[in-house]
């Protein structure tokens, strides 16, 4: 894999000339140039990458899913993501591979800042490229206006200069999150059918006993088989559930105990054991908790 280590060394793969800042720099999607084969089958930045790119053709791995940059929308990538690109051969002749900004940040950048421990709390870092934000003519402009302010800030360097910038990527975090959180709400349908193959995959998941041979369903299984990152399928629950997906696959096993203790004569340990507990108190301490009643007390109400 080749990991790429400073922002000079970005420039540098991508044909362009040296940065003004070597922690911080906007490039132009439009300048670029595409690096030799071998650095684009698997590699990993060690500083933040956020993009915005319209127009462009090839399609970017992010784990085992590909996205198409055909319109306007936004990509976040954290420091050491691994990730690879597929190039057509038109694309290799073309003059250029698309158009928008690349905002490139070192951590450094953010050292001593309250940025650098609260850019690590924006999940979409976290999200795979499909999962990609898609923006607005208006959601646009203000992003390629915050972009190209920093641009302009950096070309002549003063104590001020820090922090006029670290505020822009602040406010540019911000309206990401608040367009995410609009793209929740506009792509219902998309995560409800994404809701409903989480359901079917939870109730798959019981009704195969799987939980007897692997233990209770985690996050991670779960994003796994429905192709989304974790943090993509938290904050896509929250949006339309109000819950995590922890607190959704607790509520799913609690579902499943309550039909066992009503309807079986299963031992409460028995039932523990076939939702994945490896300990029935851990099973009896979840119940009380999301119930306000034990197993067996519950089970005596049908009784």
């Amino acid at each position: 894999m080749h990991i790429v280590n400073s922002i000079s060394e970005y420039h540098h793969l991508v044909s362009l000339p040296d940065p003004l800042h070597p922690l911080i720099s906007v490039v132009k999607v439009e300048d670029m140039r595409l690096p030799g084969k071998e650095v684009l089958d698997h590699f990993a930045l060690n500083f933040y990458c956020v993009s915005l790119k319209k127009q462009v053709l090839s399609k970017v791995k992010y784990g085992q899913q590909y996205y198409d940059f055909d319109k306007g929308m936004m990509t976040f990538i954290a420091p050491k993501q691994v990730q690879s690109i597929d190039i057509s051969e038109l694309e290799r002749s073309a003059p250029a591979i698309g158009t928008g900004y690349a905002l490139l940040i070192h951590p450094g950048f953010l050292y001593k800042h309250p940025l650098a421990t609260s850019i690590k709390n924006y999940g979409f870092f976290s999200y795979a490229v499909n999962e990609a934000l898609h923006l607005s003519e208006k959601e646009e402009k203000n992003i390629v206006d915050i972009m190209q302010k920093i641009d302009e800030e950096y070309q002549h360097i003063d104590k001020h200069t820090q922090d006029v910038i670290l505020a822009q990527i602040d406010l540019l975090l911000t309206y990401s999150k608040r367009f995410y959180e609009r793209q929740f709400i506009t792509r219902k349908a998309v995560n409800h059918d994404l809701l409903a193959s989480l359901e079917q995959l939870l109730n798959e998941y019981f009704e195969k006993e799987e939980a007897l041979k692997k233990g209770a369903p985690t996050v991670e299984y779960l994003a796994g088989k429905l192709n989304v990152s974790t943090h993509y399928l938290g904050d896509m629950l929250r949006s339309v559930t109000g819950q995590t997906t922890q607190q959704h696959i607790q509520e799913k096993l609690i579902e499943k105990a309550k039909e066992y203790l009503s309807i079986t004569d299963m031992t409460v340990a028995e039932i523990a054991y076939l939702l994945g507990f490896e300990y029935p108190q851990s099973f009896n301490k979840l119940f009380k908790k999301k119930t306000n009643t034990s197993p067996l007390e519950f089970r005596q109400t049908f009784n």
